[in-house]
Order: C-alpha cells, then structure tokens, then sequence
C-alpha cells in the first residue's frame, strides 16, 4: 500500500478515535457528521460539536483531495503546472470553561506530480499547541512533556527544533504576542540520506497518537472550575486574536481558500463567540496581564 494510502487511514481511525474521547468528556453533546466532495477532485469528512457541557465547540475534520495545483499555489512552491494530492487531519476544540485551554493540532501528507503524473515532491507536515486563556503553568508543562516525549522516541533533537518552529509560526505579528504557549510545528519533513519517508510517517503518527494524552487530563483537571463573568469576557476578547491569527497569517486556512477548499471546514476552526473591545487592556497585576506577558516570549517549559 502507498503511504499516502495508509496515512488517509490512519487519519480516518485517528478521527474515530478523538470525536469517540470527546464525547465521552464532554458528556452531553455529539458530532455531526458532514461528507462533502470537491469538485476539482477528493473531499473529506467534517465532524462537528457544538453547545456541549465542556465545549462550546470542537471540530474534527479529515480531508484528502488532489487536482491540478492552482496558478497561486504554483507560484508560492516555485512550481509550473503541476498536480498535487494533500490528506489531513485537523482539529479545534473550543471549551466552555475560560479555565480549559483551546487546543489546535494538524497532520498532514502532500504529494506533488509533473504533468505526466510523475512523483517530483512529498513530505509530512502537522503539530499541536494549546493556547490558554488563564495560564497554569503545570498545564504547559504537562503538554510540552507529551510533545517531548514523542519527539524523543525518534530524535532527541526533535522537541526544541519543533518548538522553536511552533514558537515562530504561531506568531501574531501584527500584535507582536504569541497565539498560545506553543507545543510542535512540523513541515516539508522530505525523504533525505538520513530519514526515509517511512521514518516521518512513524514520527508523524507517534505525535498524533500522543494528542488525547497531551490534551485531555488537562481538560479532566479545569472543566468545572468556577469563572466569572468577567473571565469569560477575557476568554471571548482572547479568541479574538485567535481568529486574527487564523484568517490573516495561518498557512493551511490560506491554502484551503486559494485551492477552492470546502469554506464550512476551513472557518470551523473559528470560536462561535468572540469579541473585539478597543484598546482593551488587563489590570495590573491581574492573571490576564500575566498571560500577555508570557505570550510577549517564548517560554521554555521542559528541558
């Protein structure tokens, strides 16, 4: 079986897998389930939660589609009519509580083909990062431990590399703050005289079965925490800069709308209730303030 083969498989149990643990935390709510074709070639399965008792929305998405690579993406790969083929999972989970981080991850495989249907490029791309709306410290820890502990069973160079990318990518420039506290960013992961694609897929893989570990003892620990209404003003005012982020600087929302992406799966990443107050800015010495602080610097939470 070709590995873009069994990478889509692996992503349709790995969505099983996820919405079936969801569920179970959330208690209450379920997916719906949404099949859709693209038009241009392929299509995916979108699976969506909405109004739960622990999240207020969560999606789960899966995808593979292939066609011939639209003129603006030719001219970011530096490429000439060419095909392509991309399958993926990703998924946002957007809690109630202003006490539970949201929480982003993405895996991916892309393929690249000459007009004659030849193989010219393919690599693995993916990560996960948590991005809190009041910050403890231990929740930080205990997911950068997981991210860790997958990188190193591959290369102990892996984590802090990845970090370091994750750091970098999910930067609001515009704000000059980070999105979350981070986690991994990975991409153009390519066979070389050290690695075979064989070698990224087990990577790839180990880092998506690590994500219900990384994520949900930390959900288990803060979803009925109490919070104030004020608290879940700041949670709304946060989500704000995570859609800043979304449609002005993230990578895969872009490539989703420039190759005629289905538009309800590329914005379900979207939080449903969000706000946009002027010039807002935390009280001295409150936890909100602390959060910017730490979101001016990349922090290192393990060694």
């Amino acid at each position: 079986m070709e590995i873009k083969d069994r990478f889509y498989r692996y992503i349709q149990e790995l969505q099983n897998t996820i919405t079936s643990e969801i569920e179970k935390v959330d208690g209450t709510a379920k997916f719906k389930e949404d099949t859709w074709k693209r038009n241009e070639g392929g299509g995916g399965r979108s699976r969506i939660l909405e109004n739960g008792s622990v999240f207020e929305k969560a999606g789960v998405n899966i995808s593979a589609v292939h066609g011939a690579l639209p003129k603006s993406m030719q001219t970011y790969f530096g490429v000439a009519d060419a095909d392509f083929f991309a399958c993926g999972l990703s998924l946002v989970l957007h809690p109630k509580n202003p006490m539970v981080p949201t929480v982003h991850a993405n895996w991916r495989y892309f393929e690249m083909y000459d007009k004659n249907g030849k193989l010219v490029d393919q690599w693995f791309g993916g990560g996960q990062d948590l991005t809190p709306y009041y910050l403890f410290d231990e929740d930080a820890v205990h997911f950068h431990s997981v991210c860790k502990r997958a990188c190193d069973a591959h290369d102990n160079g892996f984590y802090n590399a990845y970090k370091e990318k994750c750091d970098a990518y999910f930067w609001n420039a515009h704000r000059n703050e980070a999105r979350g506290i981070g986690g991994l960013f990975f991409d153009y992961c390519k066979a070389s005289e050290t690695r075979t694609m064989q070698d990224w897929y087990n990577f790839v893989t180990e880092v998506g079965n690590s994500f219900l570990d990384a994520y949900i003892p930390i959900v288990m620990k803060r979803k009925a925490l109490p919070f104030t209404d004020k608290q879940r003003d700041w949670q709304e005012i946060r989500r704000g800069r995570y859609v800043e982020f979304n449609l002005v600087h993230d990578k895969g929302t872009l490539f989703g709308l420039k190759t005629n992406g289905r538009i309800e799966s590329i914005l379900m990443s979207l939080p449903p209730k969000v706000q946009w107050v002027y010039d807002h800015r935390p009280d001295a010495g409150s936890e909100e303030e602390r959060l910017i602080t730490v979101l001016k610097a990349p922090r290192t939470w393990v060694t």
